[in-house]
């Protein structure tokens, strides 16, 4: 117990010492959000003692392989009876032709805290069982000395926070990003961004945030094994970066920031498949084909699309243009087509809330898949690509752009 809390009070200082004190549009926005801001202090504490706990009881240990992965899908499937049920209590109240929608849900509201509790009991053992088979592929992949992976995974089902995230008008660039609370709405998201807008001349956007890399991670509760899996591991290779001079250095620069983004995603989607395939083989998707029409993440855009519309590639296009546009000073130009984009996005089912600058900073930094997608004709990503076809195992990739400390010494990298 002494030593994984000795262990858990170092990485926590580790994550920590990547938050950027405010200054100049830092403090103006930071007046903006005080009151809406997520309290990572508390959630951690919180995490902390929950795994703890968890650790000292370690009831996953005495279930065969099969009950664990079992044990695990049960859960899965307690988090789908659980946004049923919050779906139809939302529905009653919304029924204009309920005239006591509390009375009319008092069924539901039984169902669904019993539901909750039976969730509440089960999602310690659920995230134990996937830490450790996280752990054991992680191993097994060759990323563990002597038998030890560092750090251990550790992370939580979670009401992830939203980002704030804040560009200048005059080029795509990501300066600042807040996390607030989860439960801000539509209206209270176009109030916060249209105020950054007016009052500080940049482009905002709230966007969703599936895992978030302190420690313990904090991960959405999904329903979705395969998107579960790919994020823990996400998340774990931002904890194993950030004891690396990469991850230290993931504010320093944009091309930083992609950099360990694009590793994250690249190597989160490895060690995702490896799980699937260890624990839960009736889940493992088929790998995608070079220049697949990938739809776009659930955390981007709610996808209703027909299939001849490549979302990466219409996206790179826009980016591109977006670019040029700026290059040129021509802004509100920029800006005005980027809305007439959004809008065709959303005519053929991608249903994107916000097309702007500051879109483009955020989910152009995660740029692992060829075709560019949000990142447009950015290096970065596909030279963190090429950087790791030349590598047969993951583990010595992970190794090598680790200590990378710039852009430019990835480039020298790839020509060695």
């Amino acid at each position: 117990m002494l030593r994984l809390g000795i262990l858990l009070t170092l990485l926590v200082f580790f994550t920590a010492g990547s938050i950027v004190p405010p200054s100049g549009l830092e403090s103006q926005a930071y007046a903006y959000t005080r009151h809406i801001e997520f309290d990572y202090g508390a959630w951690t504490l919180d995490a902390i003692a929950a795994k703890l706990s968890s650790w000292a009881l370690s009831l996953n240990r005495f279930l065969p392989d099969e009950a664990q992965s079992q044990l695990v899908l049960d859960t899965l499937s307690q988090v789908s009876l659980v946004n049923t049920l919050q779906t139809e209590l939302l529905l009653i109240y919304a029924n204009p032709n309920i005239e006591n929608p509390h009375t009319a849900s008092k069924i539901v509201q039984v169902e669904l805290e019993k539901a909750q509790q039976k969730l509440s009991d089960l999602a310690p053992l659920a995230e134990s069982i996937l830490q450790s088979q996280l752990m054991s592929v992680v191993n097994e992949a060759g990323l563990g000395g002597l038998g030890q992976v560092f750090p251990p995974s550790l992370y939580q089902f979670s009401d992830t926070p939203q980002s704030l995230v804040i560009s200048p008008r005059e080029e795509i660039s990501q300066v600042l990003d807040i996390s607030l609370l989860p439960v801000l709405d539509a209206d209270d998201m176009d109030a916060l961004e249209t105020l950054v807008f007016q009052e500080l001349n940049h482009a905002a956007l709230v966007v969703p945030i599936g895992g978030v890399g302190t420690y313990p991670t904090m991960v959405m509760q999904t329903a979705d094994i395969v998107w579960l899996t790919e994020v823990i591991a996400h998340e774990w290779i931002h904890n194993y970066l950030t004891l690396r001079p990469l991850g230290i250095n993931y504010y320093t620069t944009p091309e930083l920031r992609t950099i360990n983004e694009t590793t994250a995603s690249l190597a989160g989607k490895e060690l995702g498949r490896l799980i699937l395939q260890k624990y839960y083989p009736a889940y493992l998707p088929p790998e995608e084909e070079p220049g697949q029409n990938k739809a776009a993440p659930s955390t981007s855009a709610l996808e209703m699309a027909p299939e001849s519309f490549d979302f990466r590639a219409e996206m790179r296009k826009t980016r591109v243009e977006v670019d040029r546009l700026l290059a040129q000073g021509q802004i509100e130009q920029a800006e005005s087509y980027m809305e007439a984009r959004r809008q065709v996005f959303w005519e053929n089912g991608f249903l994107i809330r916000k097309l702007n600058q500051a879109y483009f900073a955020f989910y152009g930094a995660y740029n692992d898949a060829p075709g560019g997608g949000a990142a447009g004709e950015d290096p970065v990503g596909p030279a963190v690509q090429a950087f790791r076809e030349k590598f047969t195992h993951l583990a010595d990739f992970l190794r090598a752009i680790s200590w990378v400390n710039s852009y430019d010494e990835l480039l020298q990298l790839l020509k060695g």
